[in-house]
């Protein structure tokens, strides 16, 4: 049994290594949402066929439950199909507070957002052309946004909310580690990394389907899978592309039409999985 304990204490001592850096991160997250909240909101109802290059820019900054947001915006028409994918596609969810958190080199976080918000404006460009005869931007009254109920309870303040975010994280990194640390004692981590590494396709096919789980454990897995060397660039980013945080599921939620929805998110996994297996094939 002392493997075993040996595994638990190597994990917990890791997982606490990086709570510090993971409040500071999400007090800083809390406090861009406070501030900027209302405003990207505004920005993104003014910003009509240039929708989806804010849209991919503003992904990018760490806001709390922005997909969330823009899945409501997109129930209501008010902003358009390309715009809510530009976002989808752009937002970080969980993977810059572990980035930082795990002491990730700065070009590489640099690298990853600046990516993820290229892919995102170029594929909303597409989509809002290919759709737009067929998709009519009319401003509903109601629209509701949820993100506060459903993912952040905002209203509770920066620290609780940060404080709150910082231990369902480190909770969610110890199970992660835990399952990563006892896979490669029983397995071997030439042997794993041999079997993961070695999909250029399948790869990027399965992190997608990992990414579309509406949960951060998603991005957390796949961010830390990467950092440990066990997952591809393209694989990596491919489930990052395709997971939206909360978003299809307020989608699913707020959209009255379910095979719309279904389209979209099957559009979202496409470009996220083709995406992937290009950087895959190229790097």
């Amino acid at each position: 049994m002392e493997f075993v304990f040996e595994i638990l204490e190597d994990t917990f001592i890791d997982s606490v290594k990086i709570v510090p850096f993971l409040l500071v991160t999400y007090l800083a997250m809390e406090y861009l949402e406070h501030r900027m909240g209302e405003k990207t909101k505004s920005m993104l109802q003014r910003a009509g066929r240039f929708g989806p290059v804010i849209g991919g820019l503003l992904g990018v900054v760490p806001q709390c439950g922005f997909s969330a947001a823009a899945s409501n915006l997109y129930a209501g028409r008010v902003i358009t199909l390309g715009t809510l994918i530009a976002i989808y596609l752009s937002t970080s969810d969980e993977m810059l507070p572990i980035l930082i958190s795990e002491k990730a080199n700065v070009a590489l976080i640099v690298k990853i957002l600046l990516a993820k918000a290229a892919i995102g404006i170029a594929a909303g460009l597409v989509v809002d052309v290919i759709y737009r005869h067929f998709h009519t931007e009319v401003q509903h009254e109601h629209i509701h946004d949820i993100c506060e109920h459903e993912h952040c309870n905002c209203e509770k303040g920066i620290v609780r909310s940060a404080v709150r975010h910082t231990l369902n994280i480190t909770i969610f990194i110890f199970v992660i580690s835990l399952i990563i640390n006892a896979v490669l004692y029983f397995v071997g981590e030439d042997i794993l990394a041999e079997f993961i590494l070695n999909r250029p396709l399948l790869g990027p096919v399965i992190a997608g389907i990992v990414g579309l789980i509406p949960n951060c454990a998603a991005s957390v897995a796949l961010t830390q899978l990467y950092m440990e060397g066990l997952l591809g660039t393209g694989s990596m980013m491919a489930g990052l592309l395709v997971g939206a945080g909360i978003g299809l599921l307020v989608l699913f939620r707020v959209n009255s039409s379910r095979i719309e929805n279904l389209k979209i998110a099957g559009i979202l996994y496409i470009i996220g999985v083709m995406s992937g297996i290009i950087i895959e094939i190229l790097l």
